[in-house]
């Protein structure tokens, strides 16, 4: 009994959508502004430089590991 309840959530979870892949920054594009408080925009802000510093050291991370596979392949 306890695998049947198992397969049945499993199966729930599968029907979920997944998350389109930029989605939530297409969905900050569409926010109104002008709802926010000007400290709640500079939140906003500094929230959105996090995610700057995180995308660039995840290009950092990238393309640290691109040029040592890189260096590793290329026999010249």
């Amino acid at each position: 009994m306890l695998e049947m309840a198992k397969e049945a959530r499993m199966s729930f979870e599968d029907l979920e959508p997944r998350p389109q892949r930029g989605e939530a920054l297409s969905a900050l594009g569409r926010e109104d502004l002008d709802l926010y408080a000007v400290d709640e925009l500079q939140e906003r802000i500094a929230a959105l430089e996090a995610e700057i510093a995180r995308s660039r050291a995840a290009i950092d991370g990238k393309s640290s590991q691109r040029s040592a596979a890189d260096a590793l392949f290329n026999f010249r």
